[in-house]
């Protein structure tokens, strides 16, 4: 009893402890969700060329994170807007202006850039990356707004903000971030050389656009009175022109409209005839389908017919065939199965036989034996052994006689001096066969010490009997 309990705590013991294992194995595989990157570090694993690597960087899956040996953190995929107000930076023409921006950057998610984030920004708060960020763009604003002019800054916006573009995103992907969008609102200096700027190329546009309309309307006057002649002789060359095509259009239209009633009757005439033709050949070709399909019925039908005939005649026959061959294997295997039987009894009615004829040598080898090696001496013992046997069939063969049943009339003696009971009686023992003749029938001799045969005797003549006269 206390065996199986404890046997019973023991398994309920190891049952919890691997429920709780499987629990924490399940707990320490950790998903990454798609706008996080997980950083995983401890020991994992070594660089292509031997060295150990700090810490590896997941996207977008999952990963069994080791305990003992391995942590892991989230890097924040956020954007981080940053305005970067940036003064009196000095221009390429010594001309220091104000560039008011907004930089959108964040988190790379490429392989190399993301290390580069788990090794610089990993424990960092969004704010503290803001102004690492801010930091950089400065300098590298300031860096190319050093190498143009103002007319290039203010007129090409988009080689400007190439350059920003390219500079800044070069040195933020060593830290681990990514530049996403740039956008300068408006640019200005305290010299007051961009307004001038503005304002000659305001006048400029002004005297541009006066000269242009001038030149427009100039241009419209003498359009319009050009207009106006193009337009008296166009229209008379039209009218002129109208004219002389509704003459030959209506001449056209009479030659096309008798041409045309010459078509349709040409037409009519071998749309008629074609129909006709075609009429006879549908009819000369359905009848020349339908005897076809009359001669292939017919063909199609007797072949049926010998089919059904030559199928059933060969299944027919296919069953005789294997009715007989059943009926001749049934047949073997009954005679294949008495034979066998009466082998096997012949068989061993002969291993009996052979059985009881060897143990009969070896008794009779036994008693021959015993007798001290005399057939004769054998032979007496086994008669001997028998003797009481042989006496009881003697009496047994008178044995059902009922002596007590039988009345006898005894004229007394007899011619040999017996009365005539004692011949009945005496008669009857001597309707037993004798032993010595029994012996003599088997083809064996009577041993001497039971008797031997008495020779006969001649009998001497005796009177006549008298007459006796039978008791009443």
């Amino acid at each position: 009893m206390f065996d199986n309990i404890f046997g019973v705590i023991l398994t309920c013991v190891i049952v919890l402890i691997v429920f709780s294992l499987l629990i924490f194995l399940i707990k320490r595989y950790k998903k990454c969700p798609s706008d996080k990157v997980m950083v995983i570090y401890g020991k994992v694993g070594s660089n292509k060329d031997g060295s150990s690597r700090s810490a590896k960087c997941i996207h977008g899956g999952a990963a069994f994170i080791w305990p003992v040996i391995q942590s892991y953190e989230f890097l924040d995929l956020t954007p981080l807007s940053i305005p970067v107000d940036l003064e009196n930076a000095l221009s390429r023409q010594n001309i220091r202006i104000n560039v008011p921006s907004r930089f959108t950057v964040g988190i790379s998610t490429e392989p190399g850039v993301m290390q580069n984030a788990a090794e610089r920004l990993l424990g960092l708060r969004l704010q503290e990356i803001q102004e690492l960020a801010k930091d950089i763009i400065f300098g590298q604003l300031r860096l190319v707004i050093a190498t143009m002019d103002i007319e290039e800054i203010n007129t090409d916006r988009d080689k400007f903000l190439e350059a920003v573009s390219r500079n800044v995103e070069g040195e933020l992907k060593k830290i681990g971030l990514r530049l996403i969008n740039v956008n300068v609102t408006d640019i200005s200096d305290e010299s007051g050389y961009i307004d001038a700027l503005g304002k000659e190329a305001a006048a400029k546009a002004i005297n541009d656009a006066k000269k242009n309309v001038a030149e427009k309307d100039r241009d419209g006057s003498i359009g319009e009175a050009n207009a106006r002649k193009d337009q008296r002789v166009q229209v008379a060359q039209a009218d002129a022109t109208a004219i002389q095509g509704e003459n030959a259009a209506k001449v056209d239209v009479a030659m096309s409209n008798a041409q045309r009633r010459e078509k349709e009757a040409e037409a009519t005439r071998i749309a008629t005839a074609a129909e006709k033709i075609a009429a006879a050949q549908a009819l000369e070709e359905a009848y020349a389908a339908e005897q076809k399909a009359e001669a292939a019925r017919a063909a199609r039908e007797k072949a049926t017919q010998e089919a059904d005939i030559i199928v059933k005649t060969e299944i027919d026959k296919r069953r005789r065939e294997l009715e007989a061959e059943a009926e001749a294997e049934q047949i073997r295997r009954k005679a294949r199965g008495e034979a066998d039987a009466i082998l096997s009894k012949m068989q061993a009615e002969a291993a009996g036989a052979q059985a009881i004829l060897v143990k009969q040598a070896e008794g009779l080898r036994e008693v021959v034996s015993a007798a001290g090696g005399d057939a004769e001496s054998a032979v007496r013992l086994m008669l001997a052994d028998k003797m009481e046997e042989l006496m009881r069939i003697q009496v047994e063969a008178v044995k059902g006689v009922k002596i007590d049943k039988v009345t006898v009339w005894d004229s007394g003696e007899g011619k040999d001096g017996k009365t005539a009971t004692a011949g009945f009686v005496s008669g009857l023992m001597k309707s037993i066969p004798p032993m010595n003749e029994m012996f003599q029938m088997a083809g064996m001799e009577l041993p001497a010490f039971l008797g031997k045969e008495k020779a006969a005797e001649t009998p001497e003549p005796s009177a006549p009997p008298a007459e006796e006269t039978p008791e009443a």
